[in-house]
């Protein structure tokens, strides 16, 4: 730290000193650059995922990626898609909760974050999430259970999470489906802060 000491006229004509104490930074630009290049690339944890450009899906009439009239009847391992199990995936802020039924809806299954051993604010955590979605999904592949339908409930760590689970646990996810509840009528918003 330097000690400066510097000279304040008042109003009223009187000589006054004050001690100032500063530090001295001064980045080169060649350091700041070293600094910069060293500092990690923003998008460096999706590296290595898989990329799908839209638009030339649409444009390849070979492979059909989104659902028509006739995806119902359409064959996926041997099975019809109306009759390929469903893993329903109930997401909460404080626990994931995932559950396989046949395509009637009958549970065959069921696991949470809690039955996994996770407590207390652990269960709402994504690795929560993707711990129980692979260990249902061995159970599931255990059972023969191969390809599975997934549909998406609520808002919560553990939305993507879970179903990176399942895909890690050996299962083939065919249709992603997000049947969150939205509110046309939300509660009242609380009152203005009073300043």
């Amino acid at each position: 730290m330097l000690n400066i000491t510097k000279l304040f006229i008042n109003n009223s004509m009187r000589l006054s000193h004050r001690s100032i104490y500063t530090t001295n930074i001064r980045f080169k630009t060649e350091d700041k650059k070293q600094m910069l290049a060293s500092m990690p690339v923003k998008d460096e944890g999706t590296v290595g995922e898989k990329v799908i450009d839209i638009d030339t899906l649409v444009s390849d009439k070979s492979f059909q990626r989104f659902p028509n009239i006739n995806t119902h009847k359409q064959l996926f391992n041997g099975i019809p898609f109306d009759e390929i199990p469903i893993c329903n995936v109930k997401v909460s802020p404080n626990n994931t909760i995932l559950n396989i039924t046949d395509h009637k809806g009958k549970t065959q299954m069921i696991r949470s974050c809690g039955v996994e051993g996770f407590k207390n604010t652990r269960k709402g955590t994504n690795i929560a999430a993707q711990a129980t979605a692979i260990s249902i999904s061995s159970r599931a592949i255990e059972r023969g259970l191969k390809t599975v339908r997934v549909r998406v409930q609520g808002i919560g760590p553990g939305r993507m999470s879970a179903i990176k689970g399942l895909q890690m646990g050996g299962l083939d996810i065919i249709s992603i489906t997000d049947s969150t509840r939205v509110s046309w009528n939300p509660p009242r918003p609380r009152k203005q802060k009073k300043l």
